[in-house]
């Protein structure tokens, strides 16, 4: 078997991203990412991004929020900030409930496993049962 990551981990110089931090100390904070060429120059071809973090507190501890916030100026990103920032803990919860909702319909194995299935068969039938079953 071999150890090697199956990704590679090269980075991509026609994909580069120069990172500023903005933050109000106190909601959260837009990560403001401005495209570059390989030699660190601007990029204007490519449009700014611009990310969201949050942490909401929950009953079930601190859930950290990335999110992206659709907007072409700093400015325009701080306004759109609440909005986008509803909208991700909207999907968080959402995933939330899914993940529940899977883990209700799987099955469940006894806690004695298959040794609470001692004296049944191999269809999970009396031994004996499964000869004196007429099939269609």
């Amino acid at each position: 078997m071999s150890s090697e990551p199956k990704e590679s981990a090269k980075m991509d110089p026609a994909d580069l991203w120069r990172e500023e931090v903005f933050t109000d100390r106190k909601v959260g904070t837009i990560r403001r990412l401005s495209p570059v060429k390989a030699d660190g120059s601007p990029d204007a071809a490519r449009k700014p991004l611009f990310v969201g973090e949050a942490s909401l507190l929950t009953p079930a501890g601190s859930l950290p929020l990335s999110f992206e916030i659709a907007a072409d100026s700093l400015e325009k990103a701080v306004a759109g900030y609440e909005q986008a920032v509803q909208l991700a803990f909207q999907d968080a919860m959402d995933e939330l409930q899914e993940m529940r909702r899977r883990a209700q319909s799987s099955l469940v194995i006894p806690q004695g496993g298959a040794a609470s299935l001692q004296g049944l068969g191999a269809a999970g039938l009396p031994p004996g049962a499964a000869s004196k079953l007429k099939l269609p």
